[in-house]
């Protein structure tokens, strides 16, 4: 709570330093989710640096501050020129995909204006955050299947969901679930023919892709060059290695970004023109990736690319060798997503890994794909990839041992027909706890009963479920 006097800064980065002691490390390799590392620290430093010298800086009002047009120009106009735009190519900086998606979303929503519900068409391996844009902005989700081996999307899926009501179709380049690329050329094409935008959520993958390629990978065309592609997204604060929030999202039309913008004169205040979701925001990330790109140039993403494209092919083969283990699909990028076979339960897998000191990030089943543990390699992790083969071998054996996570009898029937909005935090938190799971708790806890408890409801259930037990985590 807040105290009645001010406390000595070094105080409160000791109090920082221990609230901070169960966390995940941020460093090393370990977390192979959430977070990038170069495994260059000067890099990082001259981010933090740099991300500090402009944190009180407001990007509401780009007349005030002059220094934010100058550095967005920059870092747009790199990625442009890295994903097949122009100099000129106009495109927002945001804090983070999901924004970028958001804007995407409302772009093409208001290009198009219509008397009815505008729909989206989705793949089902597409991020959350096109659910989530749709269900800010009043829009609807047609989801479509993905090919069941390549968990690529379906053309033909794509083709059919289309309607008049259409203003946006996505693709992913890569997927995140496993590290895939859509046929972006061919629904790009088909989407153009029917009059419909095309989104390549190139998130994770956009500023990853063209430098892999460069190390020699085989990677397909999907950025601005593809005809039919009118937006992109493209996270910095991923593979770039920016400081978090750091995105850029792209259009190949001056239009449909002044369709991103937003503008209120209805009011007797101070002038409100908005370039992306936030109004007031610190120009701290904009400045952390200005200099990360700086610091590291064309020839450091070269060489991480190069590290990272080896450890991947690494991992993948590795765990191909191990007892009991499969990887999901063909990872064209740097993602990695693995199952178990009836033996060997991926839930119990993370658990064991976890206490040897790594995290890998569980994956629930979904549209026929199975639960699975997912893997981020950056380019810090050739350095330790061998460490990492040992640990999941070690832990798939150990996971072997144990068995299956158990449910408890009847419990996924109970939640499935529960009317949770009936039950308070406090009797929900209860009801966990009756059957051996402890929310709100300190440390790291073993996730794979929840998991497993999760992966055995409908997806509605699992996100109300996910829902209280946020809630409860902060209440």
């Amino acid at each position: 709570m807040l105290p009645e006097n001010g406390r000595p800064a070094d105080e409160l980065l000791a109090e920082i330093a221990r609230l901070r002691r169960d966390d995940l490390q941020v460093r090393g390799g370990k977390v192979t989710a959430y977070v990038y590392d170069t495994g260059r620290p000067e890099v990082h430093d001259a981010a933090a640096r740099a991300y500090f010298e402009m944190l009180e800086v407001n990007t509401l009002d780009p007349t005030a501050f002059p220094s934010i047009v100058a550095m967005e120009k920059q870092v747009v106009g790199a990625v442009a020129e890295l994903l097949g735009g122009g100099p000129r190519t106009p495109g927002i900086f945001t804090s983070g995909g999901t924004e970028s998606i958001m804007l995407a979303v409302k772009a093409a929503r208001d290009a198009r204006p219509m008397a009815g519900r505008p729909n989206i068409v989705v793949p089902v391996t597409a991020h959350p955050a096109f659910h989530k844009a749709a269900h800010y902005l009043g829009v609807e989700v047609l989801p479509v299947a993905v090919d069941p081996v390549t968990f690529r999307a379906d053309p033909g899926a794509v083709a059919a969901a289309i309607t008049p009501a259409t203003v946006l179709v996505v693709v992913s380049a890569p997927s995140y679930p496993q590290g895939v690329i859509d046929p972006v050329a061919e629904i790009a094409a088909l989407s153009a023919a029917r009059g419909v935008l095309c989104h390549v959520d190139a998130c994770v993958g956009g500023w990853l892709l063209p430098w892999l390629a460069d190390a020699g990978a085989q990677v397909p065309p999907f950025d601005l060059s593809v005809p039919g592609v009118t937006s992109l997204s493209c996270d910095l604060h991923k593979f770039g290695y920016a400081p978090k929030g750091a995105s850029v999202v792209l259009f190949t039309d001056p239009a449909l970004r002044r369709a991103a913008y937003f503008a209120s004169a209805a009011w007797p205040g101070y002038t409100i023109i908005n370039a992306t979701v936030q109004s007031s925001k610190s120009a701290g990330p904009l400045g952390g990736a200005w200099a990360t790109l700086n610091a590291l140039g064309r020839e450091g993403y070269r060489e991480l690319a190069r590290s990272t494209l080896e450890a991947t092919r690494k991992l993948v083969a590795g765990i191909g060798g191990i007892p009991g283990l499969r990887v999901l699909g063909e990872p064209e990028s740097s993602l990695v997503a693995f199952t178990g076979d009836d033996e060997v339960d991926v839930f119990v897998l993370s658990d064991e890994a976890r206490k040897l000191g790594w995290f890998l990030q569980p994956q629930l089943s979904y549209a026929g794909i199975p639960a699975n543990l997912h893997i981020t390699v950056t380019g810090v992790t050739l350095a330790g990839v061998d460490a990492m083969l040992e640990v999941i071998a070690a832990s798939a054996e150990a996971a072997r041992e144990r068995g299956p996570a158990k449910v408890p009898d009847g419990l996924a029937e109970i939640l499935a027909t529960l009317d949770l909005d009936a039950l308070d935090d406090a009797t929900f938190t209860e009801l966990a706890a009756s059957v051996g799971i402890e929310l709100g708790g300190g440390g790291q806890p073993e996730m794979a009963v929840v998991n497993a408890v999760l992966d055995a409801l409908p997806a509605e259930t699992r996100e109300a479920i996910l829902i209280r037990f946020l809630s409860v985590i902060y209440t």
